[in-house]
């Protein structure tokens, strides 16, 4: 009876061992050679977004815009213009204007009045919205054009092409009358680039003198038009 009590501690021993197993078979890896919560459920690193490349802009700089049509053509297209009126500009690397006006007094045979007007505009590229400088440049190029088109109370509003200056451009021309005389417009807006010049050249006549005819408008335009969009180029040398 005493002898039976070892033996049956020996036996209770042995039956403990594969339930030990089994408990260390449960906190036991997985057999993907990680222990338990180690954390390889978490999804891996993503890669950085790159940043797309965008071509850089052209033309960094813009002229003077009061320097920028010859003084000869000034004197030629508004008589008795003196020195240009700048416009405010917050950024004058970004943007400009300069703007002359003068009357051809002639007494009794009426006079003739000329306003000139010349704006700059410049597009840096955004690689953050991954566009070109000239890419923007185009779209405005599309919205300047459709601003002139719809400048309130213009008539016998036309519009063509004007090659032969900066990258493309087109002339708009329009009559609108204000302070009782109808005015002659004519709009060159040209894209030189990344960049956008807007030339604007007006007259009317007064004291019973003829208006100019819009082509002539339009030829002298034109001219003052290409020393603007040339002198970009010039300024970026």
């Amino acid at each position: 009876m005493h002898r039976s009590a070892p033996r049956l501690t020996r036996i209770l021993a042995c039956a403990a061992v594969p339930v030990m197993l089994v408990v260390a078979g449960c906190s036991s890896d997985s057999g993907d050679g990680k222990p338990e919560g180690s954390g390889s459920s978490a999804s891996p690193t993503p890669e950085a977004k790159k940043t797309p490349k965008v071509a850089p802009a052209k033309f960094t700089k813009l002229p003077d815009p009061c320097e920028s049509i010859a003084r000869k053509t000034i004197k030629d297209l508004v008589p008795g213009a003196k020195s240009g009126s700048a416009g405010r500009s917050s950024d004058a690397g970004s943007r400009g204007s300069c703007s002359w006006n003068g009357l051809d007094d002639n007494g009794v045979k009426g006079s003739q009045y000329r306003w000139l007007d010349v704006s700059f505009l410049r597009y840096d590229s955004d690689a953050t919205l991954a566009v070109s400088g000239e890419q923007r440049a185009k779209d405005n190029y599309a919205k300047e054009i459709a601003k002139t088109q719809a400048t309130e109370g213009a008539k016998d509003v036309k519009s063509s092409p004007a090659p032969g200056i900066g990258s493309e451009a087109t002339t708009v021309n329009y009559t609108l009358k204000k302070t009782g005389e109808n005015f002659v417009y004519a709009v060159i807006v040209a894209r030189t680039e990344n960049g956008l010049v807007t030339l604007t050249y007006n007259g009317t006549g007064y004291a019973g003198a003829k208006n100019p005819s819009s082509e002539d408008l339009t030829k002298d335009a034109l001219q003052a038009a290409k020393e603007a969009v040339a002198s970009v180029a010039t300024a970026n040398k």
